[in-house]
């Protein structure tokens, strides 16, 4: 009988020396003459611990991390194969106070099986949600949707019942089921971790969506700098065909649903929904005028379902364990947990699943573990590139959608990005005017030109040419910016460049005014 061992496949993983490690670990075993088998599965979501070896043994998974390719012949003479003690066994990860202080139920299965294995899914739970969907029919689960509270993942909140609601009553002989993908925020790998180590949950999800609102046809757009991801979801959406969970009549039914993966060129303007179904349509990817809403006239001209990945994500469980189950997670209107990704100059970089509430200062600071280089922490951005920078000032601010717009932060897809007493805030502003610019697609003046402005401006502050006009005229390109750009490239570019004013203006002062304030 072979020895299991789990080592995981995503990029973070091998991009530390994963297969390395699985061929070192073939190489020991082979000396020693013994039989193993390497599950690749995905990350647990610590990264300080990958790549993470787990060994199968009698009183569970026992795992040691990080382990590098030239670790693994010690280790193995040391007695890893038999779960012995090291200096970097970790024991049984679940264990860890990261993990067991979690409430996972969208990463449930993420570093527990085989990302690709359809048996590993339905033996964990998958494939519940489906069939209690298809049990109870497509306006049954809208309302499941709808009195769960979920609100979309990915940028305002928006319900995701409501958007369902909209498309099931919109009439089209043709409908589409959208996941966004194209994960581009600073800080942010949640999509990532859940299409490269849980994929049939996603397909399960968006079959679900497909069955409620009527839609046949679903598309995973994906940006082209997650290559694991694009092979991991085209393999499972294969065998999922093979399997029954896509195609013709899913699970016996008399629903049909199937669905395609397509890959975005890189503009972080496509993670915006009307210019994401302009590139799916094989256009340009320029943001659309709204409405009509995608709603009623999306992809194609048809209705159409936009949804990012942690949304869709949370479906199965929902439809699985009912409403009540996910909306009792949560405070006021944010329901359910939110994957919570922690990023920048912190020591527990990785992904912390947890109902809302959650203070900043404790997901910093007790979560997190504070800053890694050991200074004090500054600032810290929630929400990426166009998230607010919040001061040590704010970190009572609870891990919900009003508390944060309450104090001009938005939560977006939740990726926290930590900074410590060495950032200069004006050079970060500064990085969001030019990032804006960049990465506009040019279809309206505020966001095209008023970023370029914004650059300039900026620059002028830092040089000390006439700092006081020039600070009342960034303020007030910032409110233009905000209300007058088409979409939330331009509009949400004036958070973080407000913010950074606002809580730090020593930074915006010169070299002076900076040292003044040091001392």
């Amino acid at each position: 009988m072979s020895l299991r061992l789990y080592v995981p496949g995503d990029m973070c993983s091998v991009a530390l020396g994963a297969d390395e490690v699985c061929g070192a670990l073939a190489i020991e075993a082979a000396k020693k003459s013994m039989s193993i088998e390497i599950v690749r599965n995905g990350s647990r979501g610590l990264f300080p611990i990958e790549p993470l070896v787990e060994i199968e043994t009698a009183e569970g998974r026992i795992g040691y991390g990080p382990v590098f390719p030239e670790d693994v012949p010690a280790l193995v003479a040391a007695g890893l194969f038999e779960g012995a003690p090291h200096a970097k066994r970790v024991g049984k990860p679940e264990e860890l106070p990261f993990f067991k202080s979690q409430t996972r139920l969208t990463f449930a299965r993420n570093g527990i099986t085989d990302p690709q294995s359809f048996d590993d899914y339905v033996a964990h739970g998958g494939m519940k949600g489906l069939n209690r969907a298809l049990e109870l029919g497509p306006a049954a689960v809208v309302e499941e949707v709808l009195q769960s509270g979920l609100r979309g993942r990915g940028g305002a909140g928006f319900p995701t019942g409501i958007k369902w609601k909209t498309v099931a009553e919109t009439k089209g002989e043709q409908k589409y089921i959208v996941c966004n993908a194209d994960e581009g925020d600073s800080g942010t790998f949640a999509d990532r971790m859940v299409m490269e180590g849980d994929p049939f949950m996603l397909i399960e999800g968006m079959a679900i969506a497909g069955v409620a609102v009527g839609a046949t046809k679903g598309y995973v757009y994906i940006r082209s700098e997650y290559p694991f991801a694009v092979t991991a979801m085209e393999r499972a959406i294969e065998t999922a065909r093979e399997r029954g969970l896509l195609g013709r009549n899913i699970g016996g039914s008399a629903f049909s649903f199937d669905m395609d993966v397509r890959m975005g060129a890189g503009a972080y303007v496509c993670g915006e929904e009307t210019s994401l179904l302009e590139s799916l349509e094989g256009k340009r990817g320029l943001v659309r005028a709204k409405p009509p809403l995608p709603a009623h006239k999306g992809l194609f001209g048809r209705p159409t379902v936009i949804n990012n990945v942690l949304s869709l994500a949370a479906i199965p469980y929902i439809l699985a364990e009912g409403f009540a189950a996910y909306r009792d997670y949560g405070m006021g209107r944010s329901r359910g947990t939110m994957p919570i990704q922690l990023a920048g100059n912190i020591k527990n970089g990785g992904l912390y699943e947890t109902p809302f509430g959650v203070t900043l200062g404790d997901i910093v600071n007790v979560i997190g573990g504070g800053a890694e280089s050991g200074r004090p922490v500054r600032a810290v951005q929630v929400g990426g590139p166009l998230g607010a920078y919040f001061p040590p000032s704010l970190f009572d601010t609870p891990f919900d959608y009003e508390a944060f717009a309450a104090r001009d932060g938005l939560i977006g897809h939740a990726g926290v990005v930590v900074f410590d007493d060495t950032a200069d805030m004006l050079k970060q502003a500064r990085f969001a005017m030019e990032f804006c610019a960049v990465e506009s697609c040019g279809k309206c003046t505020p966001c095209r030109i008023g970023s370029i402005r914004g650059v300039e401006t900026i620059d002028k502050i830092a040089a000390g040419e006439d700092r006081e006009a020039n600070l009342v005229l960034l303020e007030d390109l910032c409110h233009t910016m905000k209300l007058g750009s088409l979409c939330a490239l331009g509009g949400f570019t004036p958070y973080p460049v407000m913010s950074a004013l606002t809580h730090f203006p020593e930074d915006f002062g010169g070299p002076k005014a900076r040292l003044e304030a040091a001392e």
